[in-house]
């Protein structure tokens, strides 16, 4: 049987790693987490924007507010 991770056990391991954040908004970052905080606030390094499915924007560094954020999941690598 696996062992369970904690949320803080699975936010560490992905540090430096592919992530989406999807806001509450419905609005998708894309990019490589740089760091975080105890209140969720993300710094993402390599970010693209997604509107419904679709590419908008393209950021080198992009730092999203903890309160917005809906869930952080992981993305294969690019």
């Amino acid at each position: 049987m696996s062992r369970r991770q904690t949320p803080s056990e699975f936010l560490n391991q992905i540090r430096g790693r592919p992530v989406m954040v999807k806001l509450n908004s419905g609005v998708d970052y894309r990019g490589v987490l740089s760091c975080l905080d105890g209140y969720m606030n993300i710094a993402l390094e390599q970010t693209e924007e997604y509107v419904n499915g679709q590419l908008k924007n393209k950021y080198g560094d992009a730092f999203i507010r903890g309160n917005n954020v809906l869930y952080i999941s992981t993305q294969k690598r690019r």
